[in-house]
């Protein structure tokens, strides 16, 4: 039997455990209580959430890109595409400088603000409002509380309406899609779960790795502390039970109510605290180790000489073309068409060939650049390539973008190229996959998705609940100590 001397210390050290991580529990949970109401039951609704652009045919170009940048003395771009808006067609081209310009396809003449101008035309399109003022239009180039890392997307223009619900959404107009939009409430919501949740205020003091070390080491107290509450019940949980049938014999009263609810509820909440424990440490661990400086966005500069092909006269029906544009990569330039089932075909800009598996072969590249390390033992052999149409357990819908292809490499990772807007979508590794999985399904709770979200939403909300009682009960069993 354990001596009395261990269990008393084992008694002292869950006590002072308890004490220091009851306030980081307190925010946690109750956080953690806000987020149904604010990514489900509380999200504010919107008229479109995608935006669906008229084919080639129905925007009736009159000019080509060679016309439209002869017209007007370009040079070079870095890209370019056609779009629809206010009843008028233009191009819309990325200059060598990274800022976008609109001209007439019908007479080449600039829009001056044309992004401006576009961004406002998609949020009307995106809330279906278009009587309300605005308020305010924000270019965006950095995540920050409201518009928060989760949405990927960027830069974006925030355009705030002149409304009741203060309704901001966001814009990202080189793929004429949403970021994210936020209403009054859902504001509010994730002010306090950026505060209290993810600590952001510890970022603005220290930054991210201060910040992530801070809630590491909190909850290595909070993991202890729950180790040591366990032992201490399996080392005193005969004399517990004793006291507990004396009392009733002698029909006396239950005094340390408050202690016997709090071991109670522990030990019926203890599975839920060490998973919501591990799986988050686990989460700001391998935010640590990935320390790496990812690389900048590819970008490329294609001269004037090299569109030889008019964009107008390629081998596709204008009625099946929702997008064109221009990649060049392995020493060549290509149009980039998308099609209305979200086919993505490559022609050459000089000769009009068509490259088979143009989009395999252009993910490829660009996965390639995006590696910041080429070990030649991992990063080299058999390299497979598959197109991802939704959204799964790896590739999760908090990346926003579709379709990818998916490149995976010999040594199991796996990453996920945007070939559209040549951007990395994300990358998943061994730890990164171990980690990702286990937060989904340890701290989210995704093995409930069958059951639905409204009651995948409410078991996490009561497990969350139980910690914060079992925490409140261990308060007040110390103070009644006193």
């Amino acid at each position: 039997m354990a001596s009395a001397a261990v269990k008393s210390k084992f008694y002292k050290w869950h006590r002072v455990l308890g004490l220091i991580a009851l306030i980081p529990v307190i925010f946690w949970t109750l956080s953690g209580l806000s987020h149904p109401f604010m990514s489900n039951w509380f999200r504010p609704s919107i008229a479109e959430e995608v935006f669906k652009p008229v084919p080639q045919s129905q925007m009736k170009p009159v000019l080509s890109i060679q016309q439209v940048m002869d017209k007007n003395s370009i040079t070079a771009i870095r890209n370019f595409g056609l779009v629809n808006f206010n009843h008028n067609t233009y191009y819309q081209v990325l200059d060598k400088d990274s800022v976008y310009n609109y001209y007439s396809a019908n007479d080449a003449i600039l829009l001056k603000d044309g992004d401006r101008l576009y961004a406002t035309y998609l949020a009307r399109y995106f809330t279906q409002d278009s009587t309300s003022k605005i308020k305010n239009i924000d270019y965006q180039t950095t995540f920050d509380g409201q518009y928060q890392p989760i949405n990927h997307l960027l830069p974006v223009w925030k355009i705030s309406f002149d409304r009741p619900d203060g309704m901001d959404i966001y814009i990202e107009t080189s793929q004429s899609r949403m970021g994210t939009f936020n209403n009054n409430t859902r504001k509010v919501f994730l002010w306090l779960f950026e505060q209290f949740h993810t600590w952001q205020f510890l970022a603005d003091i220290g930054g991210d790795t201060f910040r992530n070390v801070v809630l590491l080491i909190i909850m290595t107290v909070m993991l202890f502390a729950l180790i040591s509450g366990l032992t201490v019940y399996g080392l005193m949980w005969k004399k517990f039970k004793s006291i507990t049938q004396k009392r009733k014999e002698n029909g006396s009263e239950d005094k340390r109510i408050v202690h016997r609810y709090h071991r109670q509820i522990g030990i019926i909440v203890s599975f839920v605290m060490f998973t919501f424990v591990i799986s988050g440490a686990f989460h700001l661990a391998v935010k640590l180790h990935n320390t790496e400086t990812p690389k900048p966005d590819y970008g490329q500069v294609i001269d004037r000489k090299q569109l030889a092909i008019s964009n107008l006269q390629l081998p596709i029906a204008d009625s099946l073309a929702k997008r064109v544009a221009t990649v060049s990569f392995s020493g060549n330039t290509y149009y980039q068409v998308t099609d209305n089932k979200k086919r993505i075909s490559y022609f050459n800009t000089l000769t009009g060939k068509e490259q088979i598996n143009g989009d395999e072969d252009y993910a490829r590249f660009l996965s390639t650049y995006y590696h910041t390390v080429q070990d030649p033992d991992k990063f080299y052999g058999r390299v497979k390539v598959s197109q991802v149409k939704q959204f799964d357990n790896e590739y999760g819908f908090i990346n926003k973008r579709l379709p990818v292809e998916r490149v995976s490499y010999a040594d199991g990772s796996n990453w996920y190229i945007e070939t559209t807007s040549s951007k990395l979508a994300t990358k998943v590794a061994g730890i990164d996959r171990a980690e990702g999985l286990s937060f989904i399904f340890l701290h989210k709770y995704f093995g409930m998705t069958w059951a639905g979200k409204n009651i995948r939403d409410i078991v996490s909300m009561l497990a969350a609940l139980g910690v914060l009682v079992v925490s409140l009960f261990g308060l007040a069993s110390f103070v009644k100590n006193k």
